[in-house]
């Protein structure tokens, strides 16, 4: 199993930490050159079913549900699963003195037919995060002084 856990603090008010962060089609935005595409497919409640295209034009299905009131987001990686043979994914919010703390926690296994495994994974995975949470405190914080 491969285990990632990410943070960063974010200097803005909780509510526009969490509605920027959750806006799907923002993603394209908010994870750089990640995804090429971020688009809704459907959304009931507190939960979002969503599809991604990253810039090697590969797609897959997600959902992510949304507890606002509780500072957490839930999702997990649907269909096609593979690399993987799961992903589930929390967004921790945590108000702090500065701001608000932003932690991404992947827990997930590669499928055996992958072509890296759960370590080289995690490798991967951390220095993108590390990568993508400044872009997001960057847009969030200039945002949040408008």
């Amino acid at each position: 199993m491969g285990h990632t856990c990410n943070s960063i603090i974010i200097n803005a008010p909780y509510e526009k930490v969490f509605d920027i962060s959750n806006d799907i089609t923002r993603w394209t935005e908010l994870f750089g050159s990640e995804y090429k595409k971020a688009e809704v497919v459907k959304k009931e409640d507190n939960k979002i079913t969503f599809r991604l295209t990253d810039e090697d034009d590969k797609s897959w299905q997600s959902w992510r549900l949304l507890f606002k009131e509780k500072y957490f987001a839930y999702a997990e990686r649907e269909e096609p699963k593979f690399p993987f043979v799961y992903m589930k994914i929390i967004w921790l919010y945590t108000p702090v003195a500065s701001g608000v703390e932003m932690s991404w926690i992947q827990h997930f296994q590669m499928d055996p037919k992958a072509k890296f495994n759960d370590s080289q994974v995690e490798g991967f995975i951390n220095e993108g995060s590390q990568h993508n949470l400044k872009i997001f405190k960057d847009i969030i914080e200039n945002e949040a002084g408008e």
